[in-house]
């Protein structure tokens, strides 16, 4: 493998629109930093260093993108670019403080589109050959999960025997974010397993717009929720 050229396809990624008015006391900060110091002076002021580093947290970027949103943005601007690595070392010598900014978002006013699903946990590390072969029964914990898609978090989660079927567990999810949290959920995405009268018309109730896939042998009655038949 062309490692050069992977490196390479790498950094490009990280090409976005960012400002860069940081770079205004570049020269004066420097000054600053470097009076007292011994051996190599730095090149590159703590401001910016924060600033690549803000934006490699909220943007979830690698240190391979972050040196392509500086390549980029800021090669006619500044003396050098910092490369990946010595991003990495300078970011990792500075108390850089991440406020979660996800409590603010979460207010009342906000709508949240949520997926919502399960799955299973074993409560035996016995093998599959050894349960067929003995007949052993185990069982195993279901859990249930609701999760903002935007923000990639779980909102509730309620953990269950195998014999809970997921269409009973909705609406102490749905409960559980709306009520208890003081949330708005504006859609809830689910597969199959959800398709019910009951669900379609608690979701109606709760003015939730429901995404259930629809099963394929459904069929439209008269005593099918008006939701569920326009699906």
């Amino acid at each position: 493998m062309n490692w050069k050229k992977y490196n390479e396809s790498l950094v490009k990624r990280g090409e976005v629109l960012l400002d860069f008015d940081v770079i205004d006391n570049w020269d004066s900060e420097l000054e600053k930093m470097n009076q007292r110091k011994e051996g190599r002076k730095f090149v590159y002021p703590d401001s910016f260093i924060k600033l690549l580093g803000y934006m490699r947290a909220y943007f979830h970027l690698p240190y391979r993108q972050t040196e392509g949103i500086v390549r980029s943005h800021a090669a006619n601007t500044l003396p050098s670019i910092p490369d990946y690595s010595r991003i990495c070392r300078r970011i990792n010598r500075l108390d850089i403080k991440i406020n979660d900014g996800y409590k603010f978002s979460l207010q009342h006013d906000d709508f949240f589109v949520i997926a919502i699903d399960s799955t299973g946990i074993k409560v035996s590390n016995r093998g599959e050959w050894i349960r067929h072969k003995w007949s052993l029964k185990r069982g195993y914990l279901k859990i249930h999960l609701a999760v903002d898609i935007k923000k990639k978090r779980i909102l509730s989660l309620i953990v269950t025997s195998e014999q809970v079927h997921d269409a009973k567990v909705l609406p102490k999810l749905v409960d559980d974010i709306t009520i208890k949290q003081n949330k708005v959920v504006e859609t809830a995405i689910m597969d199959g397993a959800y398709d019910n009268n009951k669900n379609f018309q608690f979701l109606s109730f709760k003015g939730i717009n429901p995404a259930i896939k629809v099963r394929n042998n459904a069929r439209i009655r008269k005593t099918n929720h008006y939701l569920e038949t326009r699906l």
